[in-house]
């Protein structure tokens, strides 16, 4: 024990701990002559200093003993002066830990155990403790400073809080739990909100204890850091200690990692590191040093809102701390717009400067506006920005988003100004009023801005000026006026801006009349009833303030109903909506005289004068119509009216405006307006009038839905929303069956109509809808050929599709009809016959046949005979059709017409013969060698033939193309014809048997290309099948030759060695390597007689295969087995011998169960079909057949069977494979 200030040893303990262990801590408590020390043995001692009568004395006191868990960590809770009067301080705690759990004691004034929680870990790591007072918010007015415990092992730590209760009680309570992504090495306590740990790879970490912050990292991997691994492991004493504490003890660190006093201390093995936290300003002076000063400035703010973590050195209550961070936030920003004027890109990049601004000038407002420094924004800053015109307007535009955002409202007057000459000369005026509408009054130079604002029509800036700044709603409103009718009464087309002027007082108009502010907020209540007196009054005013000479009575009303009459009457509707206009008092802009007098007023405007159309008429009586019923009493208007406008609107003499007349009449008949008009002198006006429409609601009120399908059918604009109308009438259940039989009815009465818009829709509502017979309508259709074919199309069109509700099988019409529809089509639409032909069925053949025939319609007279089996007849028709377009060749060339209409009858021979070649290649695989010839060698005739005669007279790239359709011709025909037949037809020729050999030279080069192709071909394919069946037969015979190895040497059944055997008694060796007597097999039923051969079973294979338990493969392959193929005799006993010995018990017929016969049938499907040597001996025999290697494959071939599949790549067979099929083999 040392005296720090003198460094003189004061005593020496050698009784401290039981000899032969080392010591790992020794700690004082707030007692200076009382420390705590602990051994390697696991013990914790508490050591008591006195000194008596001069001498200084040590007595030792056990307080753990190591024989019930070695103590690895001790931590006395240490009081400091701030806490010095804490109620704890009698107790003196302890906390100490073992590799297993945690224990909290009091020494004073008896040793007590106050806590003890178990702790789990890695056996590698240690336990860790350490102690800290924090201040713990109990309330949110109350708060106490209590110790808390912070524990944990590996990657887990837990914090404990102890509370001092009343009469002396000591309670320990959980706070949290951290889990962390690392083992931990050391835990120690910065300050009461922070935490260092150290992982196992030596990273120290700075931790926030409440949010679990991680806020800084470090390496001490270069310090090197000393570990307490020989004490724990007690190398100096002999090492007996236990192997947990051993283990654990491989990285401990206790004494070489400390923290004091806001100092963290490090011991390496060559040096002492000390680190402390960084002050809040020190931190913010290191980033602006590094010119970080964004990241300064996001720092102060969060120093500034109390969001900072790990702050040290700020002081005082919040306004105190947040006039500190203020000034050193100013600062900041100052020197920050310095910098950036002084280091801002080069001038001649303006496209640079303005980003470099852009990104500056934000945090500048961002940081004054959280500090309410608009002065120093608007003032220091905004003078240094203005020293430069691209920054000056970099500035002026980043204002624009916060004053949208309400987050500006009011601006010195010169920036202000700067502003709008600013977006003036940018031409972004538009911007300038969304800024207006939400600026402070005060802080607007008036003059600029309403000058600015009449010059570009910002009509939302003049009204919010007026009514803001002067309260005056009404001036503004008659200004706009002024504007309005002078556009409406000029007599041509309103401009967008002038729109724009309309909408705006239309919605000013409805914002004063509801007590509501325009563009933003309300009106002052106590300006409200004045608002909407001086806006009604405006609107109803007979004459403006200085009207001219000519002016007319209601120039408002009139220029607002020419603008658009139905929005200002919505306008009005919305305001007799106001409670105001339900009281008896007579005011502007209130009470029922004046919803009266304005009625009177519109009906004067436009009843009485001329000027308006009929669609505005019937806004305004369908506006009344719809007040009478909402203030049946308190509005009067004369009912005669409604009859006059009535007239008007269905006037049949008038052909204009149609649409709109109906429209306005239909409105008025929803709105009530014509209720006292007889029903049926107004359905007569409206079908006079052809308004469909309202006769539809007429009807639909009288229930006549069939009436209601005539104004479908008779309304152009509707014609294709019948069949929805009908579907809707027949499939709802609110109309009755009677009524579903008119519109029915009514519907058939006028299928013409019906097919003549639609032919699907109407083959739908026949065939499903109305469940009609089809052959009833198409009788009813005979008279009309060309509606009965539309209407048979759409039947088919429907029914080849079919639907989700009806599948394409249910609605197949009658065949006789089918051919119906195909007679129309031969009539109407020839071209499509012949594809309908080839995409459905459904149709008779013959009777289709007799049809298209009649119609000469060669192409599909060709399809439906080959489709009947007649090859040659088709052949005939095509070919016939084949000379007609050779005609024509022959025509254009003899007329000497070698351009466009040449290349035309060329393509269409060329596609023809095309046809033709496709239906020889189709049929010839089916013919014998003379039907082929028949179909090929006319062919061949006819273009030689023409080739022939008409060479001399077509240009020589005609002769050519020609002659490429011949070399084609032969070409296609090489694989179904045998080459000497060819070549003797070509030789037989008179063409070719006279001339020079450079006339056919071409040609019998083409065929022997061809030849040599195919030659190579079937010599490849030939190789490709021998080297295949060697391979195949080589791996079976090796297979088959290769010697079985008994599993054991006896008998699986008996049990007895397989050499101890009967005279006559054979041994049986599966391929499974089970081996069994034939005797024991016989017994045990596992023998039969399959085509006269005895034929045996592995009896174990077999019943673990019926108990499931075996493989699949393996059952297979030891599965069967018979006498004289796979038995081995031993002891000299021969097969032969095994068989006469046993010919008694052979005679009994054993027959097969299912799964044995479906087994065997299997494999006899494997082996089904041609084999290879068969496949082989059919090739040799036909390459014998025709030595020259120029004939073909036999008709009644293998190669021909539709089963024949060329298999070139052979699957892979293992051992047991091979033997299953060389026993099905021999077989």
């Amino acid at each position: 024990m040392w005296d720090l200030t003198s460094g003189k040893l004061l005593r020496t303990i050698t009784d401290a701990h039981p000899p032969g262990s080392a010591v790992l801590h020794i700690q004082f408590t707030d007692d200076p002559t009382l420390a705590i020390c602990s051994d390697s043995g696991g013990s914790v001692f508490e050591l008591n200093m006195k000194r008596v009568m001069g001498m200084r004395t040590c007595e030792s006191r056990c307080l753990f003993s190591g024989s019930r868990g070695e103590v690895c960590a001790v931590a006395p809770l240490l009081l400091n002066s701030s806490v010095k009067d804490h109620p704890l301080k009698d107790v003196s705690l302890l906390a100490m830990a073992t590799l297993s759990k945690v224990f909290i004691v009091g020494l004073r004034p008896k040793l007590t155990v106050l806590f003890t929680k178990q702790l789990k870990g890695d056996p590698t790591t240690l336990p860790l403790l350490a102690w800290q007072f924090v201040i713990i918010q109990v309330t949110d007015t109350n708060r106490v400073v209590d110790p808390v415990l912070a524990f944990g092992r590996t990657h887990t730590v837990h914090f404990y809080q102890v509370l001092y209760q009343e009469e002396s009680v000591v309670k320990v309570v959980p706070l949290q739990i951290v889990q962390l992504p690392y083992s931990l090495l050391s835990l120690q306590w910065f300050n009461s909100r922070t935490m260092i740990t150290v992982d196992t790879s030596e990273k120290l970490r700075l931790i926030d204890v409440r949010s679990e912050e991680e806020l800084e990292v470090i390496d001490l991997s270069d310090i090197g850091l000393v570990y307490s691994s020989s004490h724990f492991k007690s190398l100096a004493t002999g090492g007996n200690v236990s192997k947990a504490l051993a283990l654990a003890g491989e990285r401990a660190c206790y004494q070489s990692i400390k923290t004091h006093k806001g100092q963290l201390l490090a011991l390496g093995t060559k040096s002492l590191h000390v680190m402390t936290l960084r002050t809040w300003h020190e931190r913010i002076d290191l980033l602006v040093k590094e010119t970080k000063f964004k990241e300064a400035l996001s720092l102060a703010n969060s120093f500034y809102i109390g969001r900072a973590k790990a702050v040290i050195g700020l002081g005082g209550n919040l306004v105190q701390k947040q006039a500190v961070v203020s000034e050193k936030i100013l600062d900041m920003l100052l020197t920050y717009v310095d910098v950036s004027m002084k280091y801002s890109p080069e001038r001649g990049a303006i496209h640079l400067l303005e980003e470099h601004f852009q990104s500056v000038v934000p945090v500048c407002v961002d940081h004054c506006l959280i500090l309410g420094r608009t002065d120093i924004l608007f003032g220091t800053i905004y003078d240094k920005f203005s020293q430069d015109s691209i920054a000056k307007g970099v500035f002026l535009e980043c204002l624009e988003p916060y004053i949208l955002n309400d987050k500006l409202n009011s601006v010195t007057p010169i920036v202000m100004q700067d502003f709008v000459e600013h977006y003036k000369n940018r031409e972004m005026v538009e911007n300038v009023e969304g800024c207006i509408v939400h600026m402070d009054i005060a802080s607007l130079d008036i003059h600029q801005v309403v000058s600015l604002c009449w010059a570009h029509g910002l009509y939302d800036a003049i009204i919010y000026i007026h009514t803001k700044g002067m309260n005056d709603y009404v001036t503004p409103l008659e200004e706009l006026f002024s504007l309005l009718s002078a556009a409406v009464m000029s007599g041509k087309q309103l401009t967008d801006q002038q729109i724009k002027l309309g909408n705006k007082i239309l919605v000013y108009i409805s914002c004063c009349l509801a007590g509501r502010a325009y563009p933003l907020g309300d009106i002052p209540p106590h300006l409200v009833k004045g608002v909407k007196e001086g806006v009604w009054q405006c609107l109803t005013a007979l004459h403006t303030k200085k009207p001219p000479e000519d002016e007319e009575v209601f120039p408002h009303l009139k220029a607002l109903l020419h603008y658009d009459t139905r929005e200002f009457l919505n306008v009005l509707s919305l305001a007799f909506e106001e409670e105001d206009f339900d009281v008896d008092e007579n005011t502007y802009g209130g009470g029922v005289q004046s919803r009266q007098r304005m009625v009177d007023i519109l009906l004067q405007i436009m009843v009485e004068s001329v000027g308006f159309s009929p669609a505005e008429i019937g806004c305004l009586f369908t506006f009344l119509a719809r007040q009478m019923a909402k203030h049946e009493s308190s509005i009067l208007v004369n009912r005669l009216l409604f009859e006059q406008v009535l007239e008007f609107l269905a006037d049949p003499s008038n052909e204009t405006r149609h649409s709109e007349r109906e429209q306005a009449l239909l409105e008025l008949l929803n709105a009530g307006g014509l209720q006292q008009v007889d029903n049926e002198k107004l359905l007569r006006l409206a079908e006079d009038a052809k308004f469909y429409r309202v006769c539809e609601v007429l009807y639909e009120r009288q229930r006549k839905f069939d009436k209601i399908l005539q104004c479908y059918l008779r309304d152009p604009a509707r014609k294709q929303s019948s069949f929805a109308y009908i579907h809707t009438v027949m499939l709802e259940s609110c109309y009755t069956d009677m009524e579903k039989e008119a519109v029915q009815k009514e519907a058939l009465d006028h299928l013409q109509d019906l097919v003549s818009i639609d032919s699907r829709e109407t083959a739908q509502l026949v065939l499903k809808v109305f469940a009609h017979s089809l052959a009833e309508i198409v009788h009813k259709l005979e008279g009309q050929p060309r509606l009965q074919f539309e209407f048979l199309q759409g039947v088919f069109d429907y029914t080849d599709s079919g639907s989700a509700l009806y599948p394409k099988e249910q609605t197949q019409p009658d065949p006789v009809i089918h051919e119906k529809y195909i007679d129309l089509m031969c009539r109407y639409s020839e071209d499509t016959v012949l594809r309908y032909l080839m995409n459905v069925d459904g149709y008779r053949l013959e009777e289709t046949l007799q049809i298209v025939r009649r119609h000469n319609l060669s192409d599909a007279v060709a399809y439906l005979l080959e489709k009947a089996g007649d090859i040659q007849g088709a052949f005939g028709i095509m070919r016939e059709s084949l000379q007609a377009k050779i005609k024509a060749i022959e025509e254009t060339a003899k007329n000497q017409q070698e351009g466009e209409e040449m290349s035309i009858a060329l393509a269409r021979t060329q596609a023809k013969l095309m046809v033709i070649i496709q239906l020889c290649q189709r049929n010839s695989n089916r013919l014998e060698e003379s039907g082929r010839e028949a179909l090929w060698f006319p062919l061949l005739d006819l273009m030689m033939a023409t080739q022939r005669r008409i060479s001399n007279s077509l240009s020589e790239k005609t002769a050519a193309a020609f002659k490429d359709l011949t070399r084609h011709v032969l070409n296609s025909m090489m694989g179904h014809i045998a080459l000497p037949a060819i070549l003797q037809k070509i030789m037989q020729d008179p063409a070719y048997s006279s001339g020079k050999f450079g006339e056919f030279r071409e040609l019998l080069l083409g065929m022997l290309d061809t030849y040599n192709y195919e030659k190579t071909l079937l010599k490849t394919t030939n190789n490709l099948l021998h080297q295949d069946l060697y391979t195949s037969l080589k791996n079976l015979t090796l297979a088959a030759n290769s010697g079985l190895v008994p599993r054991q040497e006896c008998c699986f059944l008996c049990g007895c060695s397989y050499e101890q055997i009967a005279e006559h008694e054979s041994t049986i060796v599966f391929s499974c390597t089970h081996t069994f007597h034939t005797s024991c097999l016989h017994a045990a039923g596992c023998s039969s007689m399959i085509d006269g051969k005895q034929h045996w079973t592995c009896f174990q294979c077999f019943n673990t295969r019926r108990g499931g338990t075996s493989k699949r493969g393996r059952n297979r392959s030891g599965r069967f087995s018979f006498l004289g193929a796979t038995q081995g005799a031993v002891g000299g006993a021969s097969a032969s011998q095994a068989a006469g010995g046993d010919s008694g018990a052979a005679k009994k017929v054993v027959h097969l169960d299912p799964e044995q016969e479906s087994s065997l049938e299997m494999l006899r499907k494997r082996t089904d079909g041609p084999s290879r040597f068969a496949i082989l001996c059919e090739l040799s025999r036909t390459e014998r057949g025709h030595p020259s290697g120029q004939g073909t494959v036999r008709s009644d071939s293998i190669l021909h069977q539709e089963g024949f599949k060329l298999r070139l790549a052979p699957e892979h067979l293992d051992e047991e494979h091979q033997l299953d099929i060389l026993t099905s083999l021999f077989q």
